[in-house]
């Protein structure tokens, strides 16, 4: 067998690879949100600054890659095959972590997780050695864990959250007063002063901050240093100037190209602090095999086992071409990544200016947070005088925008005051911490300022409040949950490789197997939401987009419900349980879809043009019956696999055979059904609905079989409770459906006539 660590480097890099992938996907968020959110520019036109952006973060980096050297553990206690040991479990875990949280569209630190999963790492292999040591105890723990670094950049990362929250809302605040909502009517000095100190932030913070990190900054040191104030000053003065110039004679617009800057530069600050998240344990695990092989030229019995790793304690520097390419890597990423949209929307969905269709659902704690908060406003309100919440209400007036109909849902989720404020606050707050070489969380503070800025913004409303705190509380709860799972899986996977080096290609297969079943999932899941077009809802403008669409709707409901009648009848003659329990979920599937629908009708209605109208009682009307559809198949399901959970005797033979005739029956009717409202052959559904009266006579007629058996031979109770119920359920729905047909066909005809 070869060099086993050389074997281990062609796997770090791979892996460092699949990270840069993997962790841009996560990360995107950070600094494509407030541009794509804000609708400021054009998507291909983000990307392409995005990329230029991250390019320029990747040269600034260097710096950071001390972190992963000797940031959270002292080098010096380690030998070099305790090093490779701790690498190899920090990338496998960080790809499995990162990958997970993707794949559910959560935005999480990738900052939080490589330095969690490099403590559990290194306290795992640290209590294997002191396990090992009989001079040692429990207590030496701090030799070889540097807990003061550590102790600081957790520290910081957990302050981050409320500096960037609090920050973003007070500078929003004061933006909003300066501004309004009518930004476009404010004299044009305003947006120049705006434009000199945002651009200044920018310009100072990212590229001369930035410059700190290359080996150019020793050219320029002198003339930067001792300069900061007549540097700012200068800086604000000129690009004041220069922005009134642009606004005055050449009507540009100060706000998107504030945009354009703030993404560049937040790409950049991104790249530059983020990319020791990604590549910063590889090469590390470089430098650590270059010292050994050098170190093994002069002592050729030196083993990996015998070598300290003192020499991480140095400052080395990093190949700017291997940053390069890992930042290409992250650009090509950026560019192709369906995972990273995923991500971006749940941002963007929890800071929108508008109401709309919430991801998340309520909490206890979400309800006392907005119960507090409606307390507390009330308190201020009380306090301040009536005059000053005038002045402050009357900047903070949403102005009517009048589009045409079909534009309506091409609002932005923000404007692009706010958008200016979200780079710029994150830019500044970035680029200070990227500065002092500390690694903080760019997804804590992207994340926490847009949520502040969108509190002092008043999108919060009372319709809206719940649901978004209670995001918001899932994400940063997700963050904890990030650095307990990494520190745990981090030290589980040290302990293993330690144990035996067959484990690291075990690990790497499981690695590929689960990232493999993931992307399958997530593009099987992709495919699902494209093909379900009833939960897409269309702008349906006049009547014939109505009848159109409502038709997808029912043949699609109908489809989904007739395959679940079936299931559900088949797996409770089987008693099947499992089977049971997954088309359960299914049916709290549709039955979600159908909210989501309901929950949309407000947009639906303010949408229709105004010949149109009458189609809205008409839209609700099916919605509701849908639900009432759904409602019926749902508790038909649920009922069936509590009976079979609960391990209740099976149904009779007479039971089921009923059962198994009613479901054939209505299956074949559905299908009918489905198939008119696909072809839009709607001139049929008379005949339809004659049926489906003979289906429920069958179905009273059973009801009336099982009041007979109760009377001579049925002992079960509860088979009785289930039968009764799975039969009235199936009159419910089948009368749910009439009234539908009834309903659809009334509508058709008057449209035929109004024709």
């Amino acid at each position: 067998m070869g060099d086993p660590y050389i074997l281990m480097l062609v796997a770090l890099a791979i892996l460092a690879i699949v990270d840069l992938v993997i962790g841009v996907s996560n990360d995107a968020v950070n600094f494509l949100n407030s541009a794509i959110g804000s609708k400021a520019l054009s998507v291909r036109n983000i990307m392409i600054i995005a990329s230029l952006g991250v390019f320029f973060g990747a040269v600034t980096s260097s710096g950071m890659m001390e972190v992963a050297r000797k940031g959270i553990f002292n080098p010096n206690m380690f030998m070099f095959q305790d090093i490779m040991f701790i690498f190899m479990a920090v990338m496998i875990t960080d790809i499995l972590l990162l990958d997970i949280f993707n794949t559910l569209g959560m935005p999480t630190s990738t900052t939080v997780s490589i330095v969690f999963e490099l403590l559990g790492a290194a306290v795992c292999i640290s209590l294997i050695k002191i396990s090992a040591n009989e001079a040692q105890s429990f207590s030496d723990i701090w030799k070889y864990i540097n807990h003061e670094t550590a102790l600081e950049i957790i520290s910081g990362i957990l302050l981050s959250v409320v500096v960037a929250f609090s920050v973003g809302a007070i500078v929003q605040f004061v933006s909003r007063l300066i501004y309004t909502f009518n930004f476009n009517k404010r004299a044009t000095y305003i947006s120049a002063l705006f434009g000199g100190f945002a651009i200044t932030a920018i310009t100072y913070f990212i590229i001369i901050k930035g410059m700190k990190g290359t080996p150019f900054y020793s050219d320029v040191k002198h003339l930067i240093e001792g300069n900061t104030i007549l540097i700012i000053a200068g800086s604000f003065l000129i690009w004041s100037v220069i922005s009134q110039v642009l606004i005055k004679f050449f009507n540009v617009n100060i706000l998107k190209l504030i945009i354009g800057i703030g993404t560049f530069s937040l790409a950049m600050a991104f790249s530059g602090n983020d990319l020791v998240n990604f590549v910063g344990v590889p090469i590390a695990a470089l430098n650590s095999y270059q010292e050994f092989m050098k170190a093994k030229i002069l002592v050729p019995e030196l083993t990996a086992d015998a070598f300290s790793m003192g020499i991480l304690a140095k400052k080395v520097p990093s190949n700017v071409w291997l940053l390069l390419a890992a930042g290409g890597i992250m650009v090509v990423t950026l560019w192709t990544s369906s995972k990273a949209q995923n991500v971006i929307k749940t941002g963007i969905d929890l800071s929108r200016q508008g109401e709309g269709h919430e991801k998340f659902q309520p909490n206890p704690l979400s309800r006392v947070v907005v119960r507090f908060a409606m307390f507390l406003n009330t308190g201020i309100s009380m306090v301040v005088p009536k005059k000053a919440l005038t002045f402050i209400d009357a900047k903070f007036q949403k102005p009517v925008i009048e589009l045409p109909k079909d534009k309506t849902y091409e609002l932005p989720a923000f404007d692009m005051v706010r958008a200016s404020v979200n780079l710029i606050v994150a830019g500044i707050l970035i680029s200070i911490a990227t500065s002092m070489k500390l690694p903080l969380s760019t997804t804590y503070v992207t994340f926490m300022v847009a949520m502040g800025t969108s509190l002092a913004d008043r999108a919060w409303g009372r319709e809206s409040a719940v649901y978004r705190v209670a995001g918001v509380i899932n994400v940063v709860g997700g963050w904890f949950l990030t650095a307990i799972i990494a520190f745990l899986a981090a030290a589980l996977v040290a302990y293993l490789i330690s144990w035996d080096m067959i484990m690291i290609p075990i690990l790497l297969a499981v690695v590929a197997f689960l990232i493999g079943r993931n992307t399958l999932n997530h593009r099987k899941k992709s495919k699902e939401v494209k093909k379900q077009e009833f939960i897409e809802r269309a702008e349906l403008i006049t009547i014939n987009g109505v009848i159109e669409e409502s038709a997808d709707h029912i043949s699609e409901v109908v489809n989904r419900v007739n395959k679940l009648y079936t299931n559900v009848v088949n797996d409770l003659t089987n008693h099947d349980l499992n089977k049971l329990r997954k088309t359960d979920k299914h049916v709290a599937k549709l039955n979600d879809e159908i909210d989501g629908l309901k929950d949309g009708v407000f947009y639906f209605i303010k949408s229709l043009d105004e010949t149109s109208v009458q189609a809205s009682r008409f839209y609700i009307m099916v919605l509701g019956y849908l639900q009432d559809v759904a409602q019926s198949i749902s508790y038909i399901s649920r009922a069936s696999y509590k009976h079979v959970n609960n391990n209740h005797k099976n149904l009779k033979k007479a039971q089921i055979t009923d059962l198994k005739e009613i479901s054939a029956q209505l299956s074949t009717l559905l299908t009918k059904e489905a198939t008119i409202f696909e072809k839009r052959d709607l001139d049929n559904l008379n005949g339809l609905l004659i049926e489906k009266t003979e289906l429920l006579k069958n179905v009273s007629s059973s009801i009336e079989k099982q009041v007979a058996r109760i009377r001579t031979d049925e002992t079960s109770p509860k088979n009785t409770t289930l039968y009764f119920s799975i039969l009235l359920e199936t009159k419910d729905l089948i009368k749910a459906l009439m009234n539908l047909l009834e309903t659809y066909e009334e509508f058709h005809l008057s449209t035929k006539q109004v024709k």
